[in-house]
């Protein structure tokens, strides 16, 4: 992942081997890391049982939060892909006991299209 992507917030895939150790004390037993999305300092964590998406708070980045949606929760999801004059590109998931999607955006040159099929890999097994 160059610098630049990093900056501009495009999602790049991450080495799952470099995640075991990070993500080890919150994984349920028998639980994997299956792939992951690294967007800035935040991460969307796909494993065999739920999607992670890790955001990194502060300046100093020590505060975390982990938000976990287990795939059986998430009713439906889109991707809008940047446009024209739109460069930004946006994922919405609706997850089951909420009225309102789950939005996160995405700056042009993500491969928005690589994280809603690994998304719909998962939901569709």
């Amino acid at each position: 992942m160059s610098i630049l992507n990093s900056i501009l917030g495009n999602a790049s895939e991450v080495d799952v081997k470099e995640l075991q150790r990070e993500f080890s004390e919150i994984l349920a037993p028998g639980e994997e890391i299956d792939a992951a999305f690294k967007i800035f300092r935040d991460k969307w964590v796909f494993t065999t049982k739920r999607l992670i998406l890790l955001n990194v708070q502060g300046l100093t980045g020590s505060k975390r939060e982990y938000h976990s949606i287990p795939y059986s929760s998430i009713n439906q999801f889109c991707i809008e892909t940047a446009g024209t004059f739109d460069g930004d590109c946006e994922m919405k998931m609706w997850v089951k006991g909420s009225a309102q999607p789950l939005v996160k955006e995405f700056r042009r040159g993500t491969d928005i299209k690589g994280v809603q099929r690994t998304l719909a890999s998962h939901i569709l097994k």
